[in-house]
């Protein structure tokens, strides 16, 4: 009979690596689906959502003296 150490090491390594395997290739496959292109561009730019934006001219850097 096998003590419990040696049967979750078992486990570990056969099913376990196995299991975790499938959920990172599908989690990547999730990622680079060609429709989350949009999701993905709306997400980098949520932190300028709420900023101001520069009126004509406004954009160039002002001489501190």
């Amino acid at each position: 009979m096998t003590d419990t150490y040696s049967l979750l090491r078992l486990f570990a390594d056969s099913w376990m690596l196995l299991a975790m395997s499938a959920f990172f290739l599908g989690a990547c496959l999730w990622a680079f689906r060609p429709g989350a292109r949009a999701v993905h561009d709306e997400a980098a730019m949520a932190i300028f959502r709420d900023s101001p934006t520069p009126a004509d001219g406004d954009d160039q850097p002002r001489d501190p003296t």
